[in-house]
């Protein structure tokens, strides 16, 4: 560590987070930092912005308590790290790396930076098979593969923090070890009831043990929250890199994250752009997102599953229009499925896994899933055609090939997006094939002939 570097009596202005100083030191953009007050307290920071007279402090702690004339700021001569090591699996953090559960510090065997390290894009590898969810929607429709990184687009009073729970609780690698797979879990602007949610349902479900727990609440200071997918990533990247697990990383709210960016943003002075938010928001998200991925001769690998709630339900609002064009798909969630008690309210239709070509079939899931998901996509994407036909000419109106598919189309809804519990790829597969059965076989024009006369031919 270099010798640290001491500024005293040089804070000109404190506007909320932010603490901005005469320049009497020559830094570098987020080295770290220890702010003091009076109160006696030591608050971590960063340098966020310099110029040749001032520099400004982004601190991660509540402000209250500080003054202008005592402040004493020591600049640390690195940036922000992470002390990492073995049993971090079972363990409770928040926003910025530090045990909140009781327990004993982390045995430490090294420190990592928290914005991560270059990849070499050709030291990435494609990512390949399967990761089991529980959720019959994502599993069989809209499949995730290990190293990919598929955002939950929902909204606000929409399950999704249930779904994250249980996809956190189920989660499982059918093909290899149970320790090979870890979860590394980070909620950001979270109220207190749902931080607690969370970590008893970890518990309860016996999910905590392979789980490092991140939580920031939403009495956090803003820049804090900028931070939390950083030191969460960053514990991702150590389990999978370093110990060649094979880890979930679940973000949850990314649009929290975003709101704080712009927050920070806009007492920085920064020219704002769409909605309020940084020009910068794109590159910014693009620094987490592409932290998953495989790397060639590396045993484990990252895959992210970020959630983002979107605003007035507006898919093309900023958040969830730039987090599309980073990701590898999406999964929408409805909030008329959710009205009719569908649960989890996954919009098959707008989903979209673009990498499950790469994680499923014989290698990694079953030879006829492919097919399978294809022709039950097929077969909603009709039954949704006909309930709008049927809303004009009635259903007295329709063909009975068209009632054979509204049928369909709630059976799809009810027996297979909706699941009570948790269900294994076996169960999500005979739900789907007991679906086509009440469909004419010559409608079935994804499967092959042999593939009917298998699993339909008692129809």
């Amino acid at each position: 560590m270099k010798p640290r570097l001491l500024a005293e009596g040089c804070a000109t202005r404190l506007a909320g987070p932010l603490l901005f100083l005469k320049r009497t030191v020559d830094v570098g953009l987020n080295e770290a930092v220890e702010v003091k007050g009076a109160d006696g307290r030591t608050r971590l920071g960063r340098v966020a912005a310099a110029d040749e007279e001032t520099l400004t402090i982004e601190v991660l702690e509540n402000t209250a308590g500080l003054g202008l004339a005592d402040v004493v700021v020591r600049f640390v001569g690195q940036p922000l790290e992470f002390a990492l090591g073995p049993g971090i699996l079972g363990r409770v953090f928040d926003g910025v790396g530090r045990v909140i559960d009781g327990g004993p510090p982390i045995p430490a065997r090294e420190a990592y930076p928290i914005e991560g390290l270059p990849w070499n894009p050709v030291a990435r590898g494609v990512p390949r098979d399967f990761i089991e969810t529980g959720v019959s929607a994502i599993d069989l429709m809209n499949s995730l593969v290990r190293g990919q990184k598929l955002p939950i687009f929902s909204g606000g009073g929409l399950p999704h923090d249930r779904m994250a729970a249980d996809i956190a609780t189920n989660a499982r690698l059918p093909r290899g070890a149970a320790g090979d797979f870890a979860i590394v879990f980070a909620g950001m602007g979270l109220p207190h009831d749902s931080a607690e949610f969370f970590r008893r349902r970890l518990e309860q479900g016996g999910a905590l043990e392979r789980t490092a727990l991140f939580l920031n609440l939403a009495a956090d200071s803003s820049t804090q929250r900028l931070l939390t997918p950083r030191y969460a990533l960053t514990a991702a990247e150590y389990l999978a890199f370093v110990e060649g697990k094979h880890v979930l990383a679940i973000l949850t709210d990314m649009t929290n994250y975003c709101e704080a960016l712009r927050e920070v943003s806009s007492s920085k002075g920064e020219i704002p752009s769409r909605k309020g938010f940084p020009g910068y928001l794109y590159s910014d998200l693009a620094t987490l997102y592409e932290r998953a991925g495989c790397v060639h001769g590396a045993k484990g690998t990252l895959t992210q599953l970020s959630i983002l709630t979107m605003p007035s339900d507006d898919i093309t609002h900023p958040i969830p229009d730039l987090t599309g064009y980073i990701t590898e798909g999406q999964i929408v969630l409805s909030r008329d499925l959710d009205r009719r008690g569908v649960n989890p309210p996954v919009n098959v239709l707008p989903s979209l896994s673009r990498l499950m070509k790469d994680g499923t079939g014989e290698r990694y899931t079953h030879r006829d899933h492919p097919a399978l998901a294809s022709q039950l996509y097929s077969a909603y994407a009709r039954a949704v055609q006909t309930r709008v036909l049927a809303a004009v000419v009635g259903e007295d109106g329709l063909s009975e090939a068209d009632r054979r598919y509204l049928a369909f189309g709630e059976g799809f809804e009810r027996n297979l997006v909706h699941q009570a519990g948790a269900r294994s790829f076996a169960e999500s597969m005979e739900a789907g094939w007991r679906l086509l059965k009440g469909l004419p076989h010559a409608e079935l024009t994804r499967l092959s002939d042999e593939q009917i006369a298998r699993y339909l031919a008692k129809a």
